[in-house]
């Protein structure tokens, strides 16, 4: 990945106690919905300043070193229990005391991909809903999030980790759009955040995937391989993208702003499109095409022309790579000047990279921890 977009991961949601809420029947509920509590204030922590040293954050996760893998920890211990909960609720059936009581609880988050309103200048928008669904897809999105943040973590150390944990991601996303947020829609309200929206997760499983296949091209080009293999590796990255890209379509149309996503995927799009140009280029060049190779060159330099990059650290890589390209032009130019004297072909006659997608996402399970739950109905 050449470049990132953070924004997936920084929710937020203020402090929910479930055994203030939801009235158990005896002391083992009480202490389960306590210890429910417990675990989603670990999550609740996880984007405020904290003031745990690192020696005790490593010891309360029984080791672990990585921040990013003690956060995931927290929301792995939370899920399971959440998961027993709404089974119990979703036992009692429309009883009109377990939904005031689910309203009681007050879930609100904050979104990561919204645009930030002047008018909340106390902190972040919330979106509140009466719903446990909305709390588990909220959290599962953090825990695809977190996953994410660690596969970039590791990406200089480990490429083939890095890659392997962006495909747990994509799982996470794809098994939040199929079976998580269905549940959800009904339940929506005018106002929600986009990642309660069936069509952001959609689209983020295929930006993970992009991502995990842009990760092994990396590992692909440090192997040497071949410039018409890393073309295809590349414009399958292309591929993923553009699936994204049209997946958002629907989201736009639900949220007023999604425009930071879009413009990362649409930039990503183009830096792998001009890097499969760039490796095409050089396998003409290798055929003895090089008035191909010049006419590909010339031809996705141009287009680069028409796209902007909304960040500053983006347009310095864009820069960079046409900068490349450009160099790259002006010698086989000048090779072909002095040497070969190649006719360039008109753009319609020019060849296009063929995509090849070789990453899929790891299926993600959830677990549930069986625990019996009484309410006083």
């Amino acid at each position: 990945m050449m470049i990132n977009f953070q924004g997936f991961s920084k929710q937020k949601s203020p402090q929910v106690l479930f055994e203030n809420a939801l009235p158990a029947s005896d002391p083992g509920t009480l202490e389960q919905l306590k210890e429910l509590s417990s675990r989603r204030r670990a999550i609740e922590s996880i984007n405020q300043n904290s003031f745990v040293t690192e020696a005790i954050a490593r010891e309360m996760s029984g080791g672990l070193t990585s921040r990013c893998e003690q956060n995931i920890q927290k929301v792995e211990q939370y899920l399971p229990l959440l998961g027993n909960l709404i089974h119990h609720v979703n036992i009692v059936g429309d009883n009109p005391k377990m939904a005031q009581w689910i309203s009681d609880l007050k879930i609100r988050w904050s979104s990561s991909l919204a645009p930030s309103s002047f008018f909340h200048l106390s902190g972040p928008k919330l979106y509140q809903m009466d719903s446990l669904h909305f709390e588990l897809g909220m959290t599962t999105f953090v825990l695809g999030a977190l996953l994410r943040d660690q596969a970039l973590e590791v990406l200089s150390t480990d490429l083939v980790q890095s890659a392997t944990v962006l495909r747990k991601a994509a799982g996470v996303y794809q098994h939040l759009a199929q079976v998580v947020l269905p549940c959800l829609q009904p339940e929506l309200a005018q106002e929600r955040p986009p990642e309660a929206l069936i069509s952001v997760s959609s689209a983020t499983t295929l930006v993970c995937l992009a991502e995990a296949q842009a990760v092994t091209v990396k590992k692909a080009e440090q192997k040497g391989n071949t410039g018409g293999l890393l073309a295809k590796l590349h414009y399958g990255v292309c591929e993923f993208l553009n699936e994204a890209i049209h997946t958002l379509n629907s989201a736009t149309k639900q949220c007023k702003d999604i425009s930071s996503l879009t413009d990362y995927i649409t930039t990503c799009k183009m830096l792998h499109e001009l890097l499969s140009y760039k490796y095409l280029a050089e396998s003409l060049k290798t055929d003895g095409k090089i008035g191909f190779a010049i006419g590909v060159l010339y031809h996705v330099i141009q287009s680069s022309e028409k796209h902007t990059p909304r960040e500053e650290s983006w347009r310095l890589v864009y820069k960079q790579v046409i900068d490349d390209l450009t160099v790259l032009l002006r010698k086989y130019e000048h090779e072909n000047e002095f040497v070969w004297h190649e006719k360039i072909p008109m753009q319609d006659e020019l060849p296009v990279p063929q995509g090849v997608k070789i990453v899929s996402s790891i299926v993600y399970q959830p677990q549930r921890w069986e625990r019996t739950l009484v309410f006083k109905m």
